[in-house]
């Protein structure tokens, strides 16, 4: 019976036993802390793959093909020297697979296609930044803002708005290790002014 009272009364072991019941909150705490910092690097290379790939599309060819050789002058009918409507050519998307072109007047949309090369050598530039990323994540929009004019000897005769969109990407976080759980990154978009448009190698 002393034995039993001895027992009850000892306090050594007190401190492995908290710690045993506070241990997986401290431990939880860690890899969330880890996680912020992961997800805030994934974040940030994703932001920064997607301006690379903005600056590539302007300066090298476009993904939407006949952009920089159709003339809105001599095959649109539009007069030299005059902005392009935007009823010839309202935008453009263009996705891993084909580009879908919008206008209500003249035949520009009925000349463009789709540059596989074009596009292949911007997700790969891309990619270089941010492995996770494929070809399903990209998408880039063309959309005509008044800049450039009709029968342009130097360049396309439409100076697009380009914008690059990155889609569908996810995050892992190691505190799912357990349940192989994903969170969904937001879309992430950069935007710049179509340049010169021709080559394929940018800075």
């Amino acid at each position: 019976m002393k034995t039993f009272g001895r027992l009850v009364r000892d306090r050594n072991g007190a401190s492995a036993a908290e710690f045993a019941l506070v241990s997986p909150l401290l431990i939880f705490l860690l890899l969330g802390i880890i996680d912020v910092g992961r997800f805030m690097w994934e974040y940030n290379r994703a932001e920064k793959a997607t301006q690379m790939g903005a600056r590539l599309a302007v300066v090298t060819d476009p993904v939407l093909n006949g952009l920089y050789t159709y003339s809105f002058s001599i095959s649109g009918g539009i007069a030299q020297g005059s902005a392009v409507p935007t009823a010839n050519f309202t935008s453009a998307s263009c996705t891993d697979t084909a580009c879908t072109c919008v206008a209500t007047a003249g035949g520009f949309c009925g000349t463009t296609s789709f540059n596989s090369t074009a596009f292949t050598r911007l997700v790969t530039r891309m990619h270089s930044m941010y492995p996770a990323i494929s070809a399903a994540n990209v998408r880039v929009d063309y959309k005509n803002v008044g800049l450039g004019f009709a029968g342009d000897p130097d360049g396309p005769d439409v100076s697009p708005l380009v914008t690059v969109r990155l889609t569908g990407l996810n995050f892992h976080p190691v505190t799912c290790f357990v349940f192989a759980c994903s969170m969904a990154m937001p879309s992430f978009s950069s935007a710049l002014t179509l340049e010169d448009a021709s080559g394929s190698v940018g800075n």
